[in-house]
């Protein structure tokens, strides 16, 4: 029997638009419905992105040491948790990084850096990152990660050969200010603006297990397809001790996984990305969240671990995907790199 479901993935087909009372109502369908919904919001997924996984891999350029009171962030002021903490990783040493995650098969390499935002001396840095990048990678897409931006600083992003700029709005307006008070709400927005204004790919998502509702959830989602997000990250709360938010565990595998879904059908043409605490908190539904969304990160986040590359890529090639970009041997196989650690340890990257 056809379900509503459908019958909306049928509409938005059609060109229709999904509208809150409906995004809420995904959010509570029940368990029994589950697979049936994931299979609705499949079939979006293949109408623009077919089989095809892009895998992301972050470079944390600057870990911990950030002024702003993020409450669910170990890098944030007053944060207790047991992060590395490091200045600015030099050029040389940025490039290896990222370079892990190119022969793991990611195409896209996402440069972050704790704190306000930053100085154009920073920006500068990043840009002699990147040019090295470009330079050995010509395919290769870069988003950078800064935080808020002064006028200018998006346009000589740019103009150095950054594609895209990830500035998560993380939550519903009406949210914002439970979570962090240090900045705004239209500080984000204001800076996912700039950031499209110069030319950048505009890369905002959400954190998710925060204490908000579900009509806080669908009221974020709908934000960020009105700020014409190109790219959505979903991260799920990874609750450090240490943090305000110590403890929260909120979320269940089944409630992720239909969060993506709904995510899937506010914004059905636009890169949907699992992001950080996908194997903690999805956890063996990983398989039905890449039938909905189309991207991850492979390897490690900012100050938690992933799992290993050959999880993931076995992860992506059991349920039949292809991955974006990624070399095939002469067998057939595309092969990944082994895992090490990571920036800021003497170890290499977990990629």
């Amino acid at each position: 029997m056809t379900s509503w479901f459908d019958n909306l993935a049928d509409s938005i087909l059609d060109g229709g638009v999904i509208t809150e009372e409906q995004a809420v109502a995904i959010l509570a369908t029940a368990d029994a419905d589950l697979l049936a919904l994931v299979a609705a919001g499949s079939r979006l997924r293949r109408t623009h992105f077919g089989m095809t996984i892009k895998l992301n891999y972050l470079v944390n350029l600057k870990s911990g040491l950030c002024p702003e009171s993020c409450s669910y962030c170990s890098q944030a002021l007053g944060s207790a948790a047991p992060i590395l903490k490091y200045s600015w990783l030099k050029t040389e040493e940025a490039v290896k990084q990222a370079d892990f995650g190119i022969r793991g098969g990611a195409s896209r390499v996402c440069l972050v850096a704790s704190g306000r935002g930053p100085g154009n001396r920073d920006v500068e840095r990043v840009n002699d990152i990147v040019t090295r990048l470009k330079d050995d990678h010509h395919d290769l897409e870069v988003c950078a990660c800064l935080g808020i931006l002064k006028d200018g600083q998006a346009e000589s992003l740019e103009e150095a050969g950054v594609d895209a700029y990830n500035h998560n709005i993380n939550t519903a307006e009406s949210f914002h200010d439970t979570i962090v008070k240090s900045h705004t709400y239209a500080d984000r927005t204001n800076t996912v603006a700039k950031a499209k204004t110069a030319g950048l790919s505009p890369c905002s998502g959400l954190i998710v297990g925060m204490g908000e509702s579900d009509e806080q959830v669908v009221e974020a989602l709908f934000a960020l397809r009105e700020l014409d997000s190109d790219s959505i990250p979903i991260n799920f709360l990874v609750p450090f001790d240490g943090t305000p938010m110590e403890g929260q565990w909120n979320l269940t595998p089944a409630q992720c996984l239909r969060i993506v879904v709904t995510a899937r059908f506010v914004c059905p043409d636009k890169e949907i990305r699992l992001a950080g605490g996908r194997e903690i908190h999805l956890r063996s539904l990983q398989a039905q969240a890449l039938h909905v969304a189309n991207s991850i990160f492979l390897g490690d986040y900012l100050t938690a671990e992933g799992q290993a590359a050959e999880d993931d890529i076995a992860l992506i090639r059991d349920n039949g995907f292809t991955i974006i970009g990624q070399e095939k041997g002469p067998d057939g196989t595309q092969t990944p790199t082994i895992r090490a650690r990571g920036a800021g340890t003497e170890q290499g990257a977990n990629a």
